[in-house]
């Protein structure tokens, strides 16, 4: 009897709206995540701690914990805090750094994980995937997908607006990773998780083709939904493969050679997304995604982001060594310095000034 469907690892519950966070107890109550009401919240000093205030007293039994930073040993003494509590689950109310940390935490003390964002900087929100710094520079560890991912489109406006945007750089950037993912299948023979690449895929365009921007609830909908899709569709191919190709190659590199300048994950994401297309001979699309970038106020350029462009050479040259076995159009062209040199000058004239 051959194998009629497949289990998908997701969210219980999304709940993506306006006031949204107003309802968290009862959701989670409803849903018989928390009945008991017994919460380990994860919060940062800034955004998390002023929406603290806003529902503690409709989360009279949780405990709140103050998360200083988006390191691994916060992660671990986070972790090691909700230990000595009896709780039914953890949530990681801030940004990508405390949700971050509570989903590691989560995952080592065995608690499901309900993720509340104050911003959507980036697909992590609903990833199995928490990326943490450590000693050695930046880490990616597996934990399991957040039980929940509730997302307040009031909380979300008032976030500062880079943060938002850096959210579109890295939906968009999908489209590129998938490209590198169907060109290792057709070098390499590597399998592609048809599921996941149309979910990934379609979250990207569905972001890209969007007429709205960030003042628009609707755009801010389409935007989160993405989000969560991305994150749903690691989890389904066991790895970031759907979201994390050339252009993420591109993006750690900035990270690791420049790691005091480098710009938002999203915003380098988006930066890269354009230039790998327009390397792997996609010119229209690489300008299409140029346009839509500029237009939501996100850098097609390195200097708008501080590098100079003999910086950007030299990130784009390193990239592959990043995430060393996986293929993607950097490592399929293997370009040397004046090769990208002269391709980047290109790419300026072909998306224009």
């Amino acid at each position: 009897m051959p194998v009629l469907t497949r289990l998908i690892p997701s969210p219980l519950v999304v709940d993506i709206r306006p006031g949204a966070l107003d309802d968290l107890a009862c959701v989670l109550a409803d849903e018989r995540i928390s009945t008991s009401g017994r919460l380990a919240v994860a919060v940062s000093g800034g955004s998390g701690a002023r929406l603290r205030e806003r529902i503690a007293p409709t989360l009279p039994g949780a405990t709140w914990y103050e998360v200083g930073g988006g390191t691994l040993d916060d992660a671990v003494r986070l972790a090691a805090d909700i230990k000595a509590g009896h709780y039914d689950a953890v949530v990681g109310l801030g940004g990508g750094k405390i949700i971050d940390c509570a989903k590691f935490a989560a995952a080592r003390v065995g608690l499901p994980l309900v993720a509340v964002p104050t911003n959507l900087a980036h697909d992590g929100l609903c990833s199995p995937v928490a990326t943490l710094d450590n000693d050695a520079g930046r880490g990616s560890y597996g934990v399991p997908n957040p039980i929940a991912a509730v997302i307040d489109l009031d909380v979300i406006r008032q976030a500062p607006a880079r943060f938002v945007r850096a959210g579109i750089g890295d939906a968009i950037s999908n489209i590129n990773s998938i490209a590198d993912w169907e060109l290792s299948n057709r070098v390499n023979g590597e399998k592609i998780d048809g599921l996941a690449a149309a979910m990934a895929r379609q979250a990207g365009e569905a972001v890209l083709r969007h007429p709205g921007g960030i003042g628009d609830n609707d755009f801010l909908q389409v935007l989160a939904e993405a989000l969560v899709l991305t994150g749903i569709a690691m989890s389904i191919s066991g790895d970031s493969r759907p979201a994390s190709g050339s252009c993420h190659e591109i993006n750690h590199a900035f990270d690791l050679l420049y790691p005091k300048r480098a710009a938002s994950h999203g915003e380098q994401c988006g930066l890269g997304a354009a230039f790998a297309m327009y390397l792997r001979g996609a010119h229209e699309e690489s300008a299409y995604t140029a346009e839509v970038l500029r237009r939501h106020g996100l850098p097609v350029l390195p200097e708008e982001i501080g590098f100079t462009v003999d910086e950007f050479v030299r990130a784009v040259e390193f990239a592959p060594e990043t995430r060393p076995g996986r293929y993607t159009i950097l490592e399929h062209l293997d370009l040397k310095t004046d090769q990208i040199k002269d391709i980047y000058a290109d790419y300026v004239k072909a998306i224009g000034s």
